[in-house]
């Protein structure tokens, strides 16, 4: 009897400690984001609407289609803030991503909902996203470095960064 009970135990223990359990969660809503940007007073929404050469731009970023007619943006002079939703692996991911001038003040996983690749909506990995620009060719000035078992994680939040500096241009066009 305590022969099968060890076996059972040590398998269990197997299995649970390869088992990733990423924090599936709202870290923060889109709400708490806006005004932490803004310093507590956020603007009202705006509507950006977009051509069929806007959609073509962003397939280009985001290496797929991309079928909304508009997106929401909230902006005071040159900032804006982004609420945008990319698909990690299979599930979307929510990050908000702040800007000023033409750079990224602060990028935020908000809502992670993949099992695997959490690592993304720490700090010492999207504080690599601060203070980064486009380039003319729509990609980002300076590398960002990867997390071993998160890769689609990560490429999604470097999507994401690169759209939100494209749409921040547009907007601060715009005005």
């Amino acid at each position: 009897m305590n022969k099968y009970l060890s076996t059972i135990l040590l398998i269990l223990f197997l299995f649970h400690s390869n088992t990733s359990y990423a924090k599936k969660g709202v870290y923060q809503t889109s709400k708490q984001f806006i005004q932490k940007s803004f310093l507590g007073v956020p603007p009202s929404a705006k509507v950006m609407w977009l051509s069929k050469e806007d959609k073509q731009i962003i397939m280009n970023i985001l290496s797929h289609k991309f079928n909304r007619l508009r997106l929401r943006y909230w902006q005071i002079k040159d900032e804006t803030v982004w609420i945008i939703n990319e698909i990690g692996k299979e599930k979307p991911i929510t990050i908000g991503v702040h800007l000023k001038a033409d750079y990224i003040v602060k990028l935020k996983v908000l809502t992670f909902r993949e099992s695997r690749g959490d690592e993304v909506r720490h700090d010492f990995f999207s504080k690599q996203f601060n203070h980064l620009a486009l380039t003319e060719n729509n990609h980002l000035n300076k590398h960002v470095d990867g997390i071993t078992g998160a890769t689609l994680s990560v490429r999604a939040l470097t999507k994401v960064a690169r759209l939100a500096l494209w749409l921040h241009a547009k907007a601060i066009l715009k005005t």
